[in-house]
């Protein structure tokens, strides 16, 4: 009979770490190399060494919990967003009506050079009160973790001490993450975060009072100094053993860690040290947060220590490796095949920015929002809005308005049908620039197009720069290309579309945006059989091009099953295949639902001309009033709408009695 380790934790907690602290907008220089006096433009993401931590352990599987301020401001709702998306509880980050939210700017001048401007003077996380929390949220938690800046003033430190005498009474395991930043302690000038160590003798004193009431500190070499207030880091260490029974966790950069639980050393040398993996170093800013949230993955579900050591090193090796924090913290898939190609191949390790399968399942492998219906109306269309205002003598601007009111229609049925987190649109920057601003923010799936219309080869709308395109557009919005392609096209004409895709490819991995592949088979072309789409996504598969979206013409039952199983095989993270209408009549339409009734990949259609095209030629002559075309529109959208749900709610039934006979 196998006897099972005890827990280091009190049973039935619903949370596994509360993280108090730091919760800030870090700004990091996209100019990698230039003086922060040069930087032209910077990236926005969350930061602040506990949110950071919060937000790792919440990526890595844990149950976190944030306690902190915000202000009344838009970046204070970014931070809690970012924080609520990846899985974190943010029930306890209050909202100060008095403060604004604190702000970091971050440049990457070289391998050593990374100055940093904190901005939070009278900052709302700082402001964090004992009323923020009572004793039952302390104690619904396995650990408590604080982090070394929020004991610095007296506000944050009686907070924290306050937190920290509540998880001893009832259980709660303490962390302390040292975190020294002498600005924030106001031993250096305001503009100097840059500097990590100065000594001073009323910070260790400080330190060494909290220290009793921790079982886990993590530090650098330099931050246990402080805590020791000793030069040679074994008297450091000596004299925070001499205050605490904690595990101690040092932080020693490329050689891995130091765990020490009993007796110090006479030389940190005489520890046993953790390896890690030694990687090229891109940004060491937020290393130290991953290591943390790394070691508490393991930690908080009673992993022996060296595991927590191994998971704590591979993080901060890949996050030093990446543009920003928590945004490069990784997830158990990314851990786990990073581990295991590291024991592997440790060379081809060293650069993992530059390993793809990697990078995509940086990409792909975060919690994202669901959508596992799309029902969505697309009026991208460019060329066929164009003819129609030159067939009703309607004047062009007045294409603008019209696609305005197809967004307003969109939103009524909505609101009327309870579709929240299951719409979708299909807009185009050309006509519907002030229709996408419109659409943008609402919670729906916003497709936009990057093809020039009816180009084959494929030309993109804006030039052949696609990132400088993608660079403008907010990161909802999914990048959509429509490619007429035929896997047996003359090979010249083959060669170009697929550069062409590739480097759409590439251009959504810099900026973030997902992808829409549209696919068309070309019917005057080669001749078209029944696996003729399967194989045009099989070559892009193969040319490694993996879109979070297809969008397809309507098959037959058997060919969707052929995708369904290519997708399953080559892509498991594909979002889904939405279904194009090329209008087709209403009826045509209920048949390829039918059709696709069965399919495990099929997320929905997105359907245009069906919709606008007899509504919008009515509305350009003058014929009808705006709430008319909108009735119309609507109609027409809400009558795929529930033939879409009919055919599912049939196949699903039809699934249920199935199992039924054969149970």
């Amino acid at each position: 009979m196998t006897t099972l380790s005890p827990s280091r934790f009190a049973a039935d907690r619903e949370r596994d770490i509360v993280c108090l602290g730091r919760l800030a907008v870090d700004l990091y220089a996209q100019q990698v190399g230039a003086r922060l006096e040069d930087v032209s433009s910077f990236a926005k993401y969350l930061g602040g060494s506990s949110a950071n931590i919060a937000f790792g352990c919440a990526r890595l599987g844990l149950s976190s919990s944030m306690l902190a301020r915000v202000g009344n401001d838009h970046m204070g709702r970014f931070l809690t967003e970012t924080l609520a998306r990846e899985g974190c509880d943010v029930s306890h980050v209050r909202v100060d009506p008095e403060r604004l939210t604190a702000l970091v700017l971050l440049g990457l001048e070289d391998r050593d050079t990374f100055p940093l401007v904190f901005y939070r003077e009278n900052c709302a996380d700082m402001a964090v009160d004992e009323a923020d929390f009572d004793e039952a949220y302390i104690a619904s938690s396995k650990a408590l973790l604080i982090t070394g800046t929020h004991f610095s003033t007296e506000q944050v430190n009686r907070t924290s001490r306050r937190a920290l005498e509540v998880a001893r009474r009832h259980q709660v395991r303490t962390v302390l993450d040292i975190d020294y930043r002498p600005v924030l302690w106001g031993l250096t000038g305001k503009a100097d975060g840059e500097t990590r160590f100065v000594a001073n003798e009323d910070v260790t004193a400080h330190l060494q009072r909290i220290l009793p009431l921790i079982d886990l500190v993590i530090g650098t070499e330099e931050e246990f100094r402080i805590a020791g207030g000793k030069d040679r880091l074994s008297d450091a260490l000596a004299m925070v053993r001499k205050v605490t029974g904690a595990t101690l966790v040092v932080k020693r950069g490329p050689l891995g860690c130091s765990i020490i639980e009993g007796e110090v050393p006479a030389s940190i040398d005489d520890a046993a040290v953790h390896g890690g993996v030694e990687v090229e170093v891109l940004n060491v800013l937020g290393a130290g947060d991953a290591f943390a949230s790394g070691f508490l993955s393991g930690w908080l579900r009673d992993a022996p220590l060296e595991a927590c050591a191994r998971a704590a090193n591979a993080c901060g090796a890949l996050v030093v490796s990446r543009h920003g924090c928590a945004p490069a913290m990784p997830t158990p898939a990314e851990l786990d095949y990073f581990l295991a190609a590291a024991h592997e191949d440790p060379l081809r390790m060293r650069r993992p920015d530059r390993d793809a399968t990697l990078a995509r399942l940086h990409r792909v492998s975060p919690r994202r929002k669901p959508w596992d219906e799309v029902l969505g109306f697309a009026f991208d269309h460019r060329n066929q809005f164009f003819d129609l205002a030159q067939q009703t003598g309607g004047s062009e601007t007045r294409i603008a308005t019209l696609k305005n009111l197809f967004v307003e229609a969109v939103a009524q049925t909505e609101k009327e049908h309870g579709l929240e987190g299951r719409i979708g649109v299909l807009i185009d920057d050309r006509y519907g620039q002030d229709a996408l601003n419109a659409a943008t923010g609402r919670g729906w799936w916003i497709g936009r197009p990057v093809e020039l219309p009816g180009s084959l080869p494929l030309v993109f709308d804006h030039g052949r720069s696609i990132g400088t395109t993608l660079v403008q557009w907010p990161r909802e919005q999914v990048a959509k290309c429509l490619v007429q392609y035929h896997p047996d096209h003359p090979h010249e004409l083959r060669l170009e579309q697929e550069a062409q895709v590739r480097a759409l490819y590439d251009a959504v991995q810099d900026s973030g945006h997902e992808l829409l592949l549209e696919v068309i088979v070309p019917k005057n072309g080669p001749p078209v059989a029944d696996d003729t789409v399967v194989r045009a996504l099989k070559r892009f598969y193969n040319l490694g091009i993996y879109p979070e979206w297809w969008k397809l013409e309507a098959m037959n039952p058997q060919q969707w099953q052929a995708v369904d199983a290519l997708i399953a095989e080559r892509d498991p993270y594909c979002r889904g295949v939405v279904l194009l209408g090329l209008s087709a009549g209403v009826e045509q339409l209920r048949d390829a639902f039918r059709a696709a009734a069965d399919s495990a990949t099929c997320r929905g259609f997105t359907v245009g001309r069906t919709i606008f095209h007899e509504p919008s030629r009515a509305w350009l002559s003058e014929q009808i009033s705006d709430d008319e075309l909108i009735t119309r529109v609507r109609h027409t959208f809400e009558t795929l709408i529930a033939a879409w749900r009919e055919t599912r709610d049939s196949s699903a039934a039809s699934l249920h009695t199935r199992q039924e006979q054969i149970a």
